[in-house]
């Protein structure tokens, strides 16, 4: 039988509460337990599918096509939890399922209720996911105090009320700010967001107290003292470099220790192993060399909008001990005169994915640039369909072509709507989502970077390469490399007299991890590499051979 941790948040949100639930997961299977995570995002929405990335981020999308919070991309990088639309439940979908049984007539004329007809639903949706693991990690969205949260606090008291303190842990992350006028950290935030957990009926186990700076002893034990918690059980959460050091931070406070005795593991449990962690660690910390990316997006002034990619080109520098500086370049603005500028002096260009007309002339002017210059290019979804726009503009004469999407009265429609989808208006879950397989093409970049031919990626597109034009584009040069089995959907694209210059239409980076880089970031930011060497004529980096393939 599983056993629960549930994750809440307090005094205001943007704690970590994610990268606090994905560590915990980390560090219970370095104790060689088997982990799952589950996002509740109170919010009415079905699915974060339709919500502005400025708002809410990038959306994450696991291999059965559930459109999820950007927290899971953090579960799946930190464990090896396999997720699927199971782990993120919001609201609006807990909502949803009870109105439509409310209608068939499935609660036989009863009153339907908050409790125990909402609660009830959310404590299913735990149990559907507990099957096969020693350990579910549930983090509640929101911070305590929110009346949408409400329901999903409830649920998770009668958890604890069914199942017992040897089943089910509470971890609150709260705040324990520095007030620069008094030279103080100070604890209240913390009392009152305890206080306020625990007149739902929920006591903390452990506090995870997110500071500025180190929390002494005797602050601990006051907040000890207030919250009820035991002592060793108020963490530090200390602000860090990088995300990938909290499992470690973790680790020397003892957090899987105390989880461990609580949920009486006992022997189950093996010694704590984080060495790979900490190599990987230091090897962060200490690069012998850099790279520099100029990424031309549409959402750049939000980085979350961009999370897992982010992640990824990091990754990939992992990869060959190099530190990846990303240099976040507005589509719209590498337009008018001089917008050639803008792009100089970068090892390589990335355009990701996205939705909708605007920036898209300046992605195509980057593209332009970087095939023209020579500079290692990649293009993710958006960024592979603008590049064979650019292709057919500027080699095949095609001045007028476009994407159906952004310019429905093209003459020349060289990416338009997937088939499956003419006549469809709604915008929520009707795109093309999840794990898609794919066939390389031998000897291409793509099939020696992957060292297989054969492949699977996700996907997040409602549009798509037109085959029509298939002919004309792959005479002047574009070559398709990479499509689904049946030859349906285009799926890679390359152009062979260029140093590395590779378009997909998948999402590569929701699954890059940091110890498991994806291969096409691992090679891209080689090549990134190889161009910088020779752009500045400087030596190679000792010992280390790169190659387009590598």
């Amino acid at each position: 039988m599983a056993k629960y941790i549930f994750v809440t948040g307090g005094v205001v949100s943007s704690l970590g509460k994610g990268i606090a639930a994905a560590s915990i997961g980390c560090l219970l299977e370095s104790r060689g337990l088997t982990v799952t995570l589950q996002k509740f995002d109170p919010y009415l929405n079905v699915d974060p599918g339709t919500m502005s990335p400025f708002q809410h981020g990038e959306v994450f999308v696991t291999d059965d096509g559930a459109e999820t919070d950007l927290d899971l991309g953090h579960y799946e990088r930190f464990t090896h939890s396999k997720l699927t639309q199971l782990n993120n439940v919001t609201s609006g979908r807990i909502y949803e399922q009870i109105i439509q049984r409310e209608r068939r007539g499935d609660y036989l004329g009863k009153t339907v209720q908050v409790i125990p007809h909402v609660t009830n639903e959310i404590k299913s949706a735990v149990r559907r996911v507990s099957a096969d693991v020693d350990v579910v990690i549930v983090e509640i969205g929101g911070t305590v105090g929110d009346i949408e949260s409400l329901p999903f606090l409830e649920a998770i008291r009668q958890i604890r009320h069914e199942k017992g303190r040897q089943e089910c842990i509470f971890v609150h992350v709260t705040l324990v700010p520095w007030i620069a006028a008094a030279q103080e950290l100070k604890t209240k935030p913390t009392q009152h967001s305890v206080k306020e957990l625990r007149a739902i009926g929920v006591q903390p186990d452990i506090l995870l107290c997110r500071s500025e700076r180190p929390i002494p002893q005797d602050m601990k034990e006051k907040i000890a003292l207030f919250c009820d918690v035991a002592v060793p059980a108020v963490i530090t959460a200390s602000d860090v470099s990088s995300v990938y050091e909290v499992p470690l931070v973790f680790a020397a406070e003892g957090v899987d220790d105390i989880i461990l005795k609580q949920l009486e593991f006992g022997s189950r449990a093996k010694p704590r192993n984080l060495d790979c962690w900490s190599r990987m660690l230091e090897d962060l910390r200490s690069p012998d060399d850099s790279v520099s990316i100029g990424l031309v997006g549409k959402y750049v002034e939000y980085e979350d909008s961009y999370k897992s990619l982010k992640e990824a080109l990091i990754h990939g520098g992992l990869a060959h001990r190099l530190k990846v500086d990303i240099h976040w370049i507005e589509a719209e603005g590498v337009q008018g005169d001089g917008w050639e500028k803008q792009l100089e002096g970068f090892d390589a260009i990335l355009v990701p994915g996205g939705f909708g007309k605007r920036g898209v002339e300046g992605m195509i002017n980057s593209i332009r640039y970087a095939r023209e210059q020579k500079v290692p290019y990649f293009g993710i979804c958006l960024g592979m369909q603008t590049m064979v726009i650019e292709y057919a503009r500027n080699v095949c004469g095609l001045a007028r072509a476009h994407s159906s999407e952004f310019d429905p009265g093209t003459p020349d429609r060289v990416i338009y709507k997937l088939r499956e989808l003419k006549g469809v208006d709604e915008l929520g879950g009707t795109m093309r989502l999840g794990a898609w397989p794919c066939v390389l093409k031998p000897e291409s970049v793509a099939a020696r970077t992957y060292g297989v031919t054969e492949i699977s990626e996700r996907h997040r597109h409602r549009y798509e390469f037109n085959r029509e034009y298939e002919a004309l584009l792959t005479g002047a040069g574009l070559r398709i490399t990479g499509q689904t089995p049946d030859g349906t959907y285009v799926e890679v694209c390359e152009l062979a007299d260029h140093p590395w210059f590779l378009g997909c239409q998948f999402h590569p980076e929701f699954k890059s991890k940091p110890m498991e880089p994806h291969p096409l970031f691992r090679s891209f930011v080689a090549a990134a590499y190889e161009h910088r060497r020779r752009r500045l004529a400087g030596p190679l980096l000792r010992g280390v051979e790169f190659s387009s393939a590598d």
